[in-house]
């Protein structure tokens, strides 16, 4: 169905964007409008998701080319479930960086580049054209590293140096499959390819770019043994930058991994191995890394590596259920990382560190804060009915049932370690008494009735998302299926968009 407000969620924050470099010089009015912004994006997102949901995909084709010539925007279940669920990160994170940002990160442009980041992901979720997903990608990239250099602190420009580097490599390895996939079919459209891509008859080269774009998106989402990036950089921005790194920029990459593995190289066998093999590695590696860390944020980095492994397991397997699960697992974790990176903040406020030796003593102090921050903590482990329990137990299912026992030992052992980890990160921050040690740690009761709500409101909400996806987990489960059954059956997609004629 041809629809060109689709690209309403794309347009709507350039233009915030946009709005809120003319207040430059005015940080308060930025954190309000960017808040009130961050509330109509939500309310775009989730009119997309619904009219996708009732009606099917929505194409338009920009530029007044008819596809594949043209420019292709195509609004389906994946790229608006996405969409969503970006849009609740940034309003959590909205609302938390007006009362954890420094002034003088704030005035850096902070808000804007929020924005035009959100942009570029509501870009690659939306585009049915192969270059603007890397053009989109780039936008991306860019708004990533002004964020993680605001502020201008040596870890920061460390930890910058590392994610542009591996970043603009991926970028590279991403430009030399788009080059190999023109020049075998002589189409950049998704649709059009998904057609052109089995009648080509040197497979072998079609076997070669698959590889290539393994890598590029490989390293996006920092799976085995790309994946050192990741713990070296996210812990160094503040929290509220950390979070919105933490709940969306690897899963951008997973996105364009499931495209490409469902709609472009398909029931290449050596190529399921691969990434089966690669998932197991990046979930142990992961896993194993979170153990030795002491570092609050290094800690939920490697465990971001650690779960990307869930994800990258369900393509893998390739199976309707593995597929559910692993969009199962990817909705969840949007939204739990989110919380994590912002509750790290939180707790690195009240004992003045974010090393969990030199924590303690906050369940004591304070336990209701304790328990509104073990819904997050402990839906990671998924533990019944959490959020992450019903995806792990979809993809352990289809492991068994494709006889792929050493996915299901994997998932199992991943899940014995995040509760490792977990357990470590409650018993040293939580319920060991707080060290004599201690310093700059700020008393909650000193916090302002507006840092309260500031700190609260995003966490609560994060919560309360969480627990829906647990507790409600049949309506989740149906719009994953959804995307599983979409996604190894492609015909409507490649339909919607070929069939729309200028």
């Amino acid at each position: 169905m041809t629809n060109p407000f689709i690209i309403l969620p794309i347009v709507f924050h350039m233009a915030a964007a946009m709005v809120l470099l003319f207040f430059w010089f005015h940080v308060k009015i930025q954190k309000i409008l960017s808040m009130v912004f961050s509330c109509i994006g939500l309310a775009i997102s989730s009119w997309l998701f619904i009219l996708n949901w009732q009606d099917g995909i929505q194409v338009t084709q920009a530029g007044n080319w008819s596809a594949p010539f043209g420019i292709t925007f195509a609004a389906d279940t994946l790229g608006t479930t996405l969409g969503l669920l970006a849009s609740i990160s940034l309003l959590a994170v909205s609302i938390f960086s007006t009362v954890s940002m420094r002034a003088e990160r704030l005035k850096f442009g902070f808000f804007p580049v929020l924005h035009f980041l959100i942009m570029g992901l509501q870009g690659a979720f939306l585009t049915a054209d192969i270059f603007n997903l890397y053009v989109w990608f780039e936008v991306v990239i860019i708004s990533s590293f002004v964020l993680l250099t605001l502020g201008g602190k040596k870890a920061q420009l460390e930890g910058a140096l590392k994610y542009v580097s591996l970043n603009l490599l991926a970028s590279t390895f991403f430009l030399i499959g788009i080059a190999f996939i023109y020049g075998l079919t002589g189409t950049l459209n998704m649709a059009d390819l998904a057609i052109k891509m089995p009648a080509i008859e040197n497979q072998g080269l079609v076997n070669m770019t698959a590889g290539i774009f393994l890598v590029a998106f490989g390293i996006k989402s920092a799976i085995f043994p790309m994946y050192f990036w990741l713990p070296a950089s996210y812990h160094t921005p503040p929290a509220a930058i950390s979070a919105i790194f933490a709940g969306l920029l690897t899963k951008v990459g997973v996105y364009a991994l499931f495209r490409m593995f469902t709609l472009l190289f398909v029931g290449d066998n050596f190529m399921s191995i691969t990434l089966s093999g690669l998932a197991i590695l990046t979930i142990i590696a992961g896993g194993l890394g979170a153990i030795r860390q002491q570092h609050l944020g290094k800690i939920f980095g490697y465990l971001i590596i650690c779960h990307i492994g869930f994800l990258i397991a369900g393509i893998g397997i390739g199976s309707e259920l593995a597929i559910t699960g692993a969009v199962f697992y990817l909705i969840h974790d949007i939204v739990v990382k989110t919380n994590l990176f912002i509750i790290s903040g939180f707790i690195g406020k009240l004992t003045g560190s974010q090393l969990i030796s030199e924590q303690g003593g906050i369940y004591a102090k304070y336990p209701l804060l304790a328990l509104l921050m073990a819904v997050p903590l402990f839906s990671l482990v998924g533990i019944p009915p959490l959020s992450g329990f019903w995806a792990k137990i979809y993809l352990v299912q289809s492991s068994f049932e494709k006889q792929e026992y050493f996915i299901a030992f994997a998932i199992i052992l991943g899940s014995f370690l995040t509760l490792w980890v977990i357990a470590k990160v409650w018993t040293e921050s939580f319920w060991k008494d707080q060290p004599s040690t201690i310093r700059n740690g700020k008393d909650w009761k000193s916090f302002s009735f507006q840092e309260k709500l500031g700190i609260l409101t995003p966490i609560i909400f994060l919560s309360v998302c969480s627990l829906y996806i647990g507790l409600d987990a049949e309506n989740i489960a149906s719009v994953a299926n959804r995307i599983a059954v979409d996604l190894l059956n492609p015909a409507e997609y490649i339909d919607g968009i070929l069939s729309i004629k200028k």
